[in-house]
């Protein structure tokens, strides 16, 4: 990040304006279609601080947003998310980026074939960190139950990413992957726990 760009956000009204510390812009347009909702302003950071390795999002997203604002001194918060398959015991949980990486969407589904039971739940948690908490971040869950599809479904032009294409959430007949940004906050994980965030920010201010 260049000096000007740092100096721009330090210049930035406090009280109305978060960062959000992620590289993933399909996760950053989800959240700020949330927030702006809640005239909440969020701005992107392609920052996050180092990820333990554990069982425990909440863990795992606490530890990155106190190292990631550390290095930013804003008003911050980061994103954790799983995958929790039923059948797969919970796999890939925690790890599911990781996983997502080294066997995508093809590998889940090898690994889901003759299995009758479908069940899953994405799972996310929202921590958030500022000058007032730089040691307890304040934290947000959100879970959406749903199932693992027999082929991946998605639709040109819309956003889905990761796992999206196999999961459909219930109530619906599409998978993320199929569903407009507008849809899918409907149901995700991501969007209620930034909801839950949106509603706490908004009285703490």
């Amino acid at each position: 990040m260049s000096k000007n760009e740092k100096n721009k956000q330090c210049s930035l009204p406090k009280g109305k304006v978060v960062f959000f510390a992620t590289g993933n812009i399909n996760k950053f347009n989800e959240a700020r279609s949330i927030l702006s909702q809640h005239d909440i302003v969020v701005g992107m950071l392609r920052l996050k601080g180092d990820e333990i390795q554990s069982d425990s999002l909440k863990d795992i997203a606490q530890t990155s947003v106190i190292n990631a604002f550390r290095r930013c001194r804003l008003p911050i918060f980061v994103e954790d998310a799983g995958l929790f398959i039923d059948a797969l015991s919970g796999f890939p949980g925690p790890y599911a980026a990781y996983v997502y990486k080294t066997i995508h969407n093809s590998g889940i589904l090898k690994l889901m074939e003759n299995i009758s039971d479908r069940q899953a739940k994405f799972q996310s948690v929202i921590a958030y960190c500022d000058d007032q908490t730089p040691c307890e971040p304040e934290c947000f869950d959100g879970e959406s139950k749903g199932g693992i599809t027999l082929a991946e479904r998605k639709e040109q032009g819309k956003s889905g990413f990761g796992f999206d294409p196999i999961f459909q959430p219930e109530g619906s007949a599409k998978t993320f992957a199929e569903m407009t940004i507008e849809e899918k906050n409907g149901f995700s994980h991501r969007a209620m726990a930034i909801r839950n965030f949106a509603e706490w920010y908004k009285t703490k201010r």
